[in-house]
């Protein structure tokens, strides 16, 4: 196993109800195409790695260019989310969702979201797309 590969013990101390709740109310903010909730939701040193431009996603660095990116995929015209599973083991979660953009599965993806969140905010997402 190379050292970038070896395997991390997971801390699962974190508050489960807390987490639970942060992301029910994040997911209701692409659910509702409503972003207002964001900026109490994100830590100022959140950081995102988005599912696109492949094959590493954009990077996204503290709070105000998180929001920023949630809201422009939230209230993008003619687009909705269908959660589909959410599960929480301490501070961290996995979303699995389908992103769509017209009818029809050829006009939607699936993906997941591994979050993780600290003191009541997001401070971490990392999202990954099924891909051809």
């Amino acid at each position: 196993m190379s050292p970038q590969a070896e395997a991390k013990p997971i801390d699962h101390a974190g508050n489960f109800e807390e987490t639970a709740e942060v992301m029910r109310r994040f997911n209701e903010v692409f659910l509702r195409h409503d972003p207002a909730a964001l900026p109490e939701l994100v830590a100022p040193y959140c950081i995102i790695e988005n599912t696109t431009p492949a094959p590493n996603g954009e990077r996204c660095v503290g709070r105000d260019a998180c929001v920023a990116k949630w809201t422009e995929i939230a209230t993008t015209p003619g687009t909705h989310f269908e959660l589909e599973d959410v599960d929480v083991a301490g501070d961290r979660a996995i979303i699995r969702w389908r992103f769509c953009w017209g009818e029809g599965e050829s006009n939607s993806v699936r993906g997941v979201n591994l979050m993780r969140v600290r003191d009541g905010v997001i401070v971490e997402a990392m999202g990954y797309v099924k891909g051809a």
